[in-house]
């Protein structure tokens, strides 16, 4: 919470670009939910701390298209989610949730120490944020007000039913594999070339050069000891050593050639863009698949939190049904439109849990 409450000079930027272009078309009020209101600073809060984390938008102008349409790229989720946030926090005061003196301490306590900050410290951070002590508290109990309310109304009352376990694992076997890895050494030598490519005498000496090389360590030379007298890969300062390396990242015909190796086997002499190789099966792991034993808690985790998901949009649904909320910009309110039309989309369209 909190993570880092200094405003970056990149959010400086985005902040001098928001308010500029939006000062002529959006209110001080921008929507009002069941009476309670999104104001233009705090939005615009929302747009720079989504923004901030972009790294494409580090050294970007004020005004250049890139930031605008970043903005625009953003606004929507983010007033929807502004609004979701309102009606979740709202329900929370119903319901008679607050944030106690000693919850508020602890909360602050957790930030100096998450962030190395003495008081002193997290009152120039606060500053340099453009926050009071008072906006964090109310920020720190509107997330508490959230969760909760997400807690007791929705999680508490998801279970999951051991046929909805095993349909997950078995939808989701790859998830609880672990694949082989590889690992191998090599002996690179480099066939020289020019603007006019390879020339084939120089070819058909480093061939017989790689073939004889291979010879001696078919003869019982050690490996790693030619690797790093002959070979011209960087591999050669660790003995020719190349891994672990994910089996599933492996070219499919080194996949075929290795698969038919065991450990300690060399390989023929293969022709590569850079030159001739030979190469060794120093090691390797087997693919581990989790048992759907070894992985039930993982699994059961998983799948409420599948269920959650969905049932929280349900659940925010309803709470707008019975929310009054008054736009107070038309382009805002379309950006919302959009946002809500484009989650309910997705959710029609995305699978039902495994179960329900």
């Amino acid at each position: 919470m909190l993570k880092r409450i200094a405003v970056s000079i990149a959010a400086v930027l985005i902040c001098a670009a928001i308010a500029p272009v939006r000062a002529e078309i959006i209110e001080q009020v921008l929507v009002k939910v069941n009476g309670d209101i999104v104001t233009k600073s705090e939005f615009e809060a929302r747009q720079v701390e989504e923004l901030r984390n972009r790294p494409e938008l580090a050294n970007v102008t004020p005004n250049s298209p890139e930031l605008q349409k970043a903005i625009a790229q953003v606004t929507p989720e983010l007033i929807l989610s502004a609004v979701d946030e309102l009606l979740l926090v709202q329900r929370g005061r119903e319901l008679g949730y607050t944030l106690g003196d000693e919850q508020f301490k602890q909360a602050v306590d957790n930030i100096k120490k998450q962030n190395n900050l003495d008081d002193d410290q997290l009152q120039v951070a606060l500053k340099q944020a453009n926050l009071t002590m008072a906006d964090l508290r109310r920020n720190i109990e509107r997330t508490m007000l959230v969760s909760r309310v997400q807690q007791v109304d929705i999680m508490d009352k998801i279970s999951v039913t051991e046929e909805e376990e095993k349909a997950y694992y078995e939808a989701h076997r790859q998830q609880f594999t672990t694949p082989s890895d590889i690992t191998l050494r090599e002996i690179l030598l480099e066939v020289p070339q020019d603007a006019r490519g390879v020339n084939v005498a120089q070819d058909d000496a480093m061939k017989e050069k790689a073939e004889e090389i291979r010879k001696r360590v078919l003869s019982g030379e050690p490996f790693p000891k030619l690797a790093g007298e002959v070979s011209t890969s960087p591999s050669k300062a660790n003995g020719g050593l190349i891994g672990p390396i994910n089996y599933n990242e492996i070219a499919p015909a080194l996949q075929q050639l290795l698969d038919k190796m065991q450990i300690g086997d060399i390989t023929e002499l293969l022709r590569t863009q850079r030159g001739y190789q030979i190469l060794k099966l120093e090691a390797r792991t087997q693919t581990k698949v989790r048992t759907f034993e070894e992985a039930r808690e993982d699994i059961a985790r998983r799948v409420a939190e599948e269920k959650s998901r969905g049932e929280m949009l349900k659940y925010v649904d309803r709470l707008r049904e019975q929310a009054t909320i008054v736009f107070r910009n038309d382009e805002l309110m379309k950006a919302y439109e959009q946002a809500l039309a484009t989650r309910r989309r997705a959710s029609s369209a995305a699978p039902a849990t495994a179960g329900q």
